[in-house]
């Protein structure tokens, strides 16, 4: 409960001709009227009143007093001045409200999808770590995230986990009703889960027939970010983020984005035909198979799903739409799927010839900072960091950026999902 800022606001005096005239206006504190209470006193010909040590306990509160004298007469017309001073001790455990007038702010609420491994983990106990975020992680296989949390010793009372398939959207659908029914406020939400299958020959698919990581890391983000927009217009945090993870791997504009197969979208006819291997390919741009491609295309499209998101909401809803790079994670689970030969010489390569290695705990530190920190704020951005750990916006290559393209994959991922 908030303290009320002023006590008898309209107690004011005035001067005319010899004369003192005073209006007091009735004050309420906390449902009592003031002057019901001393009615009497009021109405007196000679107004003698010393208010003192009058104390009040509501919803505790406790120390609130008035003392002050009240005083003079000057003719048949006698009324007195009343100045009042208030004093308020806070319950203790109150963190959510005002005291001594200064809003308290609450802990923030971000859902990070793919948190109990990787860059997502580093990113919940960095966030968890600051005691100022609580993290839900969002997660395929509860168990394995609940001991992921406890070696990272993060406190219990700064995360919690829900269960969430992004290779099914009903499991999308019922992880937002889920959370609804939690009762918290959503003020983050980041979209960090990816699959990548360099290795695969023949595709897999999605509960709901799209190939597997177009569908995990693009289709099934696409409905919660959009499911949850709402959410985010509802928090009344000072910064609502929607952050959706990108890959220089998706950016043909660097060396590593020139590495093949080369990513790219084409004209969409594999997405617009179902992407389901049968009716169209179960490549984005028709093409023949690749594992490793159809990964880096699924980065394309965060890219442009950030973008988009951008355009359509941020100047109506003041939500900062980002995306980012946080460098080579040459360690992270992603790679467990590639051959053995490459996840033993890929780190070292990183750190001793292209000097790119990241290492998970950082590159955790760098998503915290685009999740809460004020200077990484700017809506419509690719973040990515220089040798020094110092950010910078990075420029998107032009198919990551190219605004009809968005429109046009925004249109057929809607379909796709099951929201047009």
């Amino acid at each position: 409960m908030a303290l009320q800022a002023s006590f008898l606001p309209s107690a004011l005096s005035a001067r005319k001709e010899g004369k003192v005239a005073c209006i007091v206006k009735e004050s309420a504190f906390l449902g009592s009227s003031i002057l019901e209470h001393h009615k009497s006193q009021f109405n007196a010909p000679v107004l003698r009143t010393k208010v003192a040590d009058l104390m009040f306990t509501r919803a505790n509160l406790r120390g609130i007093w008035i003392d002050r004298q009240i005083l003079m007469r000057e003719s048949n017309h006698s009324v007195g001045v009343v100045k009042a001073q208030t004093t308020a001790v806070a319950a203790p455990g109150l963190n959510q409200s005002t005291v001594h007038g200064k809003k308290v702010l609450r802990k923030g609420v971000v859902v990070i999808t793919g948190a109990s491994s990787g860059l997502g983990l580093a990113a919940a106990k960095a966030l968890a770590e600051t005691e100022k975020w609580h993290v839900v992680m969002a997660c395929r296989d509860f168990l394995k995230a609940e001991k992921a949390a406890q070696s990272a010793g993060m406190a219990k009372e700064n995360y919690s986990i829900m269960h969430l398939d992004l290779a099914s959207l009903d499991s999308v659908r019922q992880f937002v009703h889920g959370f609804r029914q939690s009762g918290r406020p959503l003020d983050v939400l980041v979209c960090n889960a990816a699959i990548y299958r360099p290795t695969a020959r023949t595709p897999t698919y999605t509960a709901d027939g799209y190939e597997m990581s177009v569908g995990v890391n693009h289709l099934g983000h696409f409905l919660l970010a959009n499911m949850l927009l709402d959410d985010l217009k509802k928090s009344d945090y000072p910064s609502r983020r929607l952050i959706i993870l990108g890959s220089i791997t998706g950016n043909t504009n660097t060396l590593a984005g020139n590495v093949p197969p080369k990513a790219g979208l084409g004209d969409l006819r594999g997405l617009a035909g179902g992407l389901d291997g049968r009716n169209s390919s179960a490549m984005i741009d028709g093409g023949a198979f690749d594992g490793a491609k159809a990964y880096k295309d699924s980065k394309i499209c965060n890219m442009l799903t950030m973008q988009e998101l951008h355009r359509r909401f941020h100047e109506d809803t003041g939500i900062t739409f980002a995306s980012l790079y946080p460098g080579c994670i040459a360690t992270t689970g992603l790679f467990r799927e590639h051959i053995p030969l490459f996840r033993l010489l890929f780190p070292p390569f990183q750190k001793f010839v292209t000097k790119g290695f990241v290492s998970e705990d950082e590159s955790g530190k760098r998503l915290a900072q685009v999740v809460g920190d004020t200077s990484l704020s700017k809506s419509g951005v690719y973040w990515s960091w220089n040798k020094n750990s110092a950010s910078f916006e990075n420029q998107l290559s032009e198919e990551a950026s190219d605004a009809v393209k968005a429109q046009k994959l925004w249109e057929i991922s809607e379909k796709m999902v099951g929201l047009a």
